[in-house]
């Protein structure tokens, strides 16, 4: 279980790359569409894993590769903005989030063999 220190340290990071990331992000990746769908810390605030959703790429691996060819250009630009809240900046580990590819998946394979929306669907 998360501290409330990890978990606000991590909300912090999670806020401040997904700024990054909008307005830096086609130097990073391309025209892709990369957002941030979590962010989790070790208690010692040493190690930030970041959960990366790619949407709509039909490469997603080389995304992936050059977020973390350029791990440490996005941590200078992240201690930059948070250097006044916090006196570690964390190192950064990505890691591909494909859970909303998931969903998407499952409920195609619900289209094709028509199953019928759940009553929370409706």
């Amino acid at each position: 279980m998360d501290s409330t220190r990890q978990l606000k340290f991590s909300k912090l990071i999670q806020k401040e790359l997904g700024e990054i990331f909008t307005l830096e992000g086609k130097n990073f990746y391309g025209n892709q569409f990369v957002t941030i769908t979590g962010v989790t810390i070790t208690p010692d605030l040493s190690v930030a894993r970041v959960r990366v959703s790619i949407f709509k790429s039909t490469k997603p691996d080389e995304v992936m590769k050059t977020l973390k060819k350029h791990a440490g250009e996005i941590r200078r630009s992240l201690g930059n903005r948070i250097r006044n809240q916090a006196r570690i900046i964390p190192n950064l580990e990505f890691f591909h989030d494909d859970s909303l590819d998931y969903v998407d998946k499952m409920e195609e394979l619900f289209k094709k063999i028509n199953i019928p929306p759940t009553k929370l669907e409706e």
